[in-house]
């Protein structure tokens, strides 16, 4: 399922990209850059679950939605001070709304991203 989603978004991109007919700014490299980051974590997560089926495991175990809930917690937590910080940043430099909203928007799937590896690769301690 994840496999087709990550094709869905890399079709949507291609076509938005053909279809806008403007001229790419930095700030939509950067957004193009961070799909791209995503879209290579969610692959990463599909190849993951895909060996734990091969080898009979379960794709979600008992530590893996723990994981998941501590990520989703923290992540949730840095980004409402993230939004703070970009409103702040908003009043002093000249951006579009819908480019802070984006950019807010791909920040918070990095943030969880981050947090995501940080939990996964060096665990829960004392839970």
């Amino acid at each position: 399922m994840i496999f087709i989603i990550v094709v869905l978004i890399i079709t949507t991109g291609i076509f938005w990209y053909i279809s806008s007919g403007a001229e790419v700014n930095s700030v939509d490299l950067f957004h193009f850059g961070i799909i791209a980051l995503i879209l290579v974590f969610a692959i990463f997560v599909g190849i993951k679950r895909l060996s734990n089926a091969k080898r009979g495991e379960p794709t979600e175990d008992e530590l893996s939605k723990k994981v998941l809930q501590k990520t989703a917690a923290w992540s949730y937590y840095i980004s409402l001070y993230m939004w703070v910080i970009m409103i702040y940043i908003k009043d002093r430099v000249s951006m579009d709304t819908e480019e802070v909203l984006g950019t807010g928007i791909l920040a918070m799937a990095v943030c969880f991203g981050v947090c995501w590896l940080i939990f996964n690769f060096r665990g829960l301690k004392n839970e």
